[in-house]
């Protein structure tokens, strides 16, 4: 017999439909929420039906947006000479949060996975052609992951876009700062070796 009433077991059955959400972490936040205060319930809710409805898709690079083109978009700052792809807008907020990149994004909403059914097609690969093709892209830096995944939509895109007049390259990857040797697993070390830079 469920112990919960059937209001909580809905809001823990809705909460562990989040990613990353156990039963338990979904039990201890609907409980949180039973004794917060009625006022933080109410913005809470609405904050979610906002967030929900006002969000969208940016019109030029697929980033989260609240109009037609995103913050970053609508930046005339921003050097539109440079275009980052990454496979989703979390990557992107965390290039931003970084501070290391000012050129512009574009978000493939997914990477290559032919297991799960995920091709070219899927992606905003085309979109991303598009915008090349348009000209006053100099650099393309693909950001994609270095799981299989993200190196095999790396290499996909790397190819398509060798025709096109960009240099395209790629993030480097390797071995944290402060990472310890011992710890790092032989495929990072490898990507490190092969990515080593030339000091003074």
């Amino acid at each position: 017999m469920d112990p919960h009433p059937a209001p909580l077991r809905r809001l823990i059955t809705l909460l562990t439909r989040l990613p990353g959400v156990g039963e338990k972490t979904a039990e201890r936040l609907a409980q949180y929420v039973l004794t917060a205060p009625e006022g933080w319930v109410e913005e809470l809710s609405r904050s979610l039906v906002e967030a929900r409805r006002g969000v969208r898709l940016c019109s030029r690079c697929f980033a989260l947006s609240a109009a037609e083109l995103c913050a970053v978009c609508s930046d005339p700052a921003r050097d539109a000479s440079l275009l980052c792809v990454v496979e989703q807008p979390a990557d992107l907020a965390v290039l931003e949060r970084s501070g290391a990149f000012r050129g512009l994004y574009h978000v493939l909403l997914g990477a290559i996975s032919p297991l799960s059914g995920v091709g070219p097609e899927n992606l905003r690969i085309a979109e991303l052609l598009a915008r090349v093709a348009a000209g006053g892209v100099r650099e393309v830096v693909i950001a994609t992951s270095t799981g299989v995944e993200g190196e095999a939509t790396a290499a996909y895109l790397a190819a398509r876009l060798a025709s096109f007049p960009v240099v395209v390259s790629r993030i480097a990857s390797g071995v944290p700062v402060g990472g310890d040797l011992k710890y790092v697993d032989p495929v990072t070390l490898r990507k490190a070796l092969e990515a080593r830079h030339a000091l003074g």
